[in-house]
């Protein structure tokens, strides 16, 4: 459900920014200080970052789940590391990359002073496009669990519903029946994580926040 509160709060910042700013306000509060707001941002993404790696190791372990303990810890193992290593050394550079451009720029070859300057501009599209791309796979991803938690929870009249929906669309169009299927049955999946990050964020601002902060108001007035 994170995932796709998540997602859907990417999107409603896309197409209604200014309120998606005041829910921001209402569910993190205020933030003028820029450390603040920094430390805010880090912590958002180091969570994102946390819950999006233990929901791949908990579909892993759920395809390697007839394997012996020992098999499964050497597998999930293997799976961690790699995760670590590749999302945040692809942060690293990412990070870097403005860094390597303008030294680049300032190097005498001509060559590397015009790919050097690519770089710089090109980053911004760059991290634009991998937003969009994060955005898209959250919601996927949230709306896959979404619909394979509930089937195994013994409802699996969406799990259907998309199955027959997907083969519906890939007899329609007629060519690459994978493929087609494949991206029939997400955006099918991201669909339905979209309306319930939709719930989740009208919950968070109306009830939860709300609720959170008289809780928190409360437990000061204790302390003093």
């Amino acid at each position: 459900i994170y995932l796709c509160y998540e997602g859907a709060e990417k999107l409603y910042a896309v197409f209604f920014p200014h309120a998606a700013h005041g829910h921001e306000k209402e569910v993190l509060g205020v933030k003028t200080d820029p450390v603040a707001l920094e430390n805010q941002k880090v912590s958002g993404a180091v969570r994102t970052d946390f819950i999006l790696s233990a929901e791949i190791m908990a579909l892993t372990l759920a395809d390697i789940s007839q394997t012996s303990i020992y098999m499964q810890g050497f597998v999930l193992a293997a799976v961690g590391i790699v995760i670590t290593l590749a999302v945040y050394g692809f942060v690293a550079l990412i990070v870097k990359a403005d860094d390597v451009g303008i030294a680049m720029a300032n190097t005498s070859s001509s060559i590397a002073r015009v790919a050097g300057r690519g770089l710089v501009y090109g980053m911004p599209i760059f991290l634009k496009l991998l937003a969009a791309v994060g955005t898209a796979a959250m919601l996927w991803v949230g709306g896959s669990i979404l619909v394979h938690g509930m089937a195994e929870l013994g409802y699996a009249g969406p799990e259907h519903v998309i199955h027959d929906a997907s083969a519906t669309v890939v007899t329609a169009l007629g060519f690459a029946p994978a493929i087609v299927g494949w991206f029939a049955k997400s955006a099918m999946q991201a669909a339905i994580a979209i309306l319930v990050g939709a719930i989740a964020l009208v919950a968070m601002g109306n009830v939860v926040a709300p609720v959170w902060k008289l809780v928190r108001a409360r437990s000061q007035k204790i302390q003093r």
